[in-house]
């Protein structure tokens, strides 16, 4: 029984999120965008896991686009492919509460609204 515990407590803690200041800074805006803070809350906290799965290896999530349709994505940020990819000189996407990643499907960078990130796997 303890060790069946300590298993689903390591599982409950590898989804968790930090609250950091780009935390608070996306929930804000997503709460604001939506009319909800548990919902800022909780996609503030999805962004935060999928980027952290981007940076070690590929993250399979949905979000929204424009036209409404769902968008079923693999993407990363694998450190090596960034540098790879980009020239360093562009501005953040998270200054236009976006988030970036390279898409592994189409071979190229593409970005989500904050607010419209619906499911990380």
């Amino acid at each position: 029984m303890e060790n069946n515990l300590i298993t689903n407590t390591c599982k409950v803690m590898s989804n968790v999120a930090v609250v950091n200041e780009i935390n608070a800074i996306r929930a804000q805006v997503i709460a604001n965008r939506t009319s909800s803070v548990v919902n800022g809350i909780a996609k503030a906290a999805m962004i935060a896991i999928a980027k952290e799965k981007m940076r070690s290896g590929v993250c399979h999530f949905v979000y929204c686009k424009k036209n409404g349709e769902l968008r079923e994505a693999f993407g990363t940020l694998t450190p090596a492919l960034v540098e790879a990819t980009t020239t360093g000189y562009g501005e953040s996407r998270e200054r236009y509460f976006t988030s970036a990643y390279y898409d592994c499907e189409k071979g190229g960078w593409r970005s989500f609204r904050w607010e419209t990130i619906v499911k990380v796997y």
